[in-house]
């Protein structure tokens, strides 16, 4: 059973390592494809809270966002093959800060085929954030192996 769980979490850990991988030889001066990708999404984000905020909003560097997006793939994949929930974590934080990014199907109309496409990118990340979810309330929920104190006898004299 052992090595059947170590298995499952490296194959699942490898979707997200070799992605952050892909990015880290990709990245370039300019931040890579991701960075392109990402900055559209990051443009609307800073003038949405520019009008809610004002002109005080930092600019928000979309290569700081890949590098951040690399770190917690990496780190995250990692950790989790060896069955750390800190990894568990790192990759659910990644899912959740990219996933509304990366996959906006809300922003198109359903006769649009790019719709069905992010779409269906989007259901695959928030399975996987499932699966994380799920690991993590096993490991909560499974005791620990306890040691199980042997029971002194009384000695009779």
């Amino acid at each position: 059973m052992g090595f059947f769980s170590f298995l499952g979490r490296l194959l699942f850990a490898s979707l997200f390592i070799l992605s952050a991988w892909q990015m880290f030889n990709d990245f370039g001066d300019d931040g890579g494809p991701a960075a392109k990708e990402l900055d559209p999404q990051i443009t609307s984000i800073q003038r949405f809270l520019a009008t809610k905020i004002g002109n005080g909003v930092p600019k928000i560097d979309v290569k700081h966002v890949v590098l951040a997006s690399m770190a917690l793939k990496g780190l995250g994949g990692i950790l989790f093959v060896f069955g750390s929930t800190t990894g568990a974590y790192l990759l659910m934080y990644h899912l959740l800060l990219i996933t509304p990014l990366l996959h906006d199907f809300y922003d198109y109309e359903m006769d649009d085929p790019r719709f069905h496409r992010l779409l269906a990118d989007f259901v695959q990340n928030i399975a996987l954030l499932g699966a994380l979810l799920f690991f993590i309330g096993m490991k909560n929920v499974l005791p620990r192996k306890s040691m199980k104190r042997k029971h002194l006898k009384t000695k009779t004299t």
